[in-house]
């Protein structure tokens, strides 16, 4: 039996040595909101951000890649250039729990196996869902709702990543999401009663908002055979 277990465990470590067809890992970085409250600055991280990244590596050149991320989405009038802004006063801080999945590019062969150091730009797109507090403005106060709700987007990111050892990789990354609400910064209330005396802002704009940040992963799986795919 102990002769088993030993043979086991060496083929488990033998199997790592060379197999790194998936990567999990952490993000750790900022937020900033971009909406009809606070600055329009669109990279200005304001409040920290972490979560967790898995990802199939299907080929040299591309991943699908999951992630799920926290932060505290806040924005503030006081920070804005815009004088009618500055006058209105209006700000806000909510806690977000983001989920996404898509599928990450790289510009460069990516292929972990050589084992030797190597690094690419990449892009990250596909579909993602944050789900955040309901609340609306009256006057100058925040009202909170008591209510949640997710709204879905469109992730687009930038980032650099490279090499550190042959199972870990480091990457830089900038990633807008596009929402399809309104509503993150409570510039929208569903409620139509609401809707009449509290709605403000661009009507034609929906909400954005940003992660920078970091993504620490280690490799491991079997070694894939790309020509099959």
């Amino acid at each position: 039996m102990k002769l088993f277990l030993i043979n086991i465990c060496l083929f488990f470590i033998s199997s790592l040595g060379f197999s790194q067809i998936y990567e999990i890992g952490g993000f750790v970085g900022g937020s900033n909101f971009i909406g009809d409250v606070g600055s329009t600055t669109f990279i200005n991280p304001n409040e920290p951000t972490f979560g967790g990244v898995l990802k199939w590596n299907r080929s040299p050149r591309h991943s699908l890649r999951a992630s799920l991320i926290y932060t505290t989405l806040s924005a503030d009038d006081i920070e804005s250039t815009d004088p009618r802004r500055k006058l209105r006063g209006y700000n806000f801080s909510a806690g977000a729990l983001e989920a996404s999945f898509g599928i990450e590019f790289n510009f460069l062969d990516f292929d972990l196996h050589p084992g030797v150091p190597i690094s690419t730009p990449y892009l990250f797109t596909g579909l993602s869902v944050v789900n955040y507090p309901n609340f609306h403005f009256s006057s100058t106060d925040l009202v909170s709702e008591k209510t949640r709700t997710n709204a879905v987007g469109i992730p687009i990111t930038l980032g650099f990543k490279t090499t550190l050892t042959s199972h870990i990789i480091m990457a830089f990354e900038v990633g807008a999401r596009y929402t399809f609400s309104d509503n993150i910064d409570g510039s929208d209330p569903k409620s139509e009663e609401l809707k009449k005396t509290v709605r403000f802002g661009n009507f034609n704009n929906t909400d954005w908002y940003m992660f920078s940040g970091f993504t620490l992963t280690y490799t491991f799986g079997r070694k894939p055979c790309y020509c099959n795919l």
